[in-house]
């Protein structure tokens, strides 16, 4: 019987040692957006918009969807560098995946407006 509970309490801890999967990947979104808003150059600019590209694209999470915030921060990115179609259709998205932003894309949207 010791053993049978030796057995068990060995199983248990060592499932309580592995790391979750995490809801969203963000690939190297982190670093790639601090390297821009620290240099803002164009390596960094491309850099960033790669990054973008990569957490859209090829989504790992456990939800399977891109994080919150991501087609909202790279439509406004392609809208600040004149590429107003595919920042509105990001920002689109972003209404799409995440309803309740709608009040904050609106936001963004006026102030291209203007």
């Amino acid at each position: 019987m010791k053993k049978i509970i030796l057995l068990f309490s060995v199983v248990i801890l060592a499932m309580s040692c592995s790391a979750p999967k995490q809801l969203y990947s963000w690939e190297k979104y982190e670093a790639a957006s601090y390297n821009y808003i620290k240099n803002s150059d164009e390596a960094s600019l491309v850099a960033l918009l790669e990054n973008y590209e990569k957490v859209i694209s090829k989504q790992k999470g456990t939800r399977g969807v891109v994080p919150p915030g991501i087609h909202a921060d790279y439509g406004f990115i392609l809208m600040k560098t004149g590429r107003l179609a595919e920042g509105k259709d990001m920002l689109a998205k972003e209404i799409q995946l995440y309803p309740e932003s709608k009040i904050f894309i609106d936001r963004i949207l006026k102030m291209t407006e203007l």
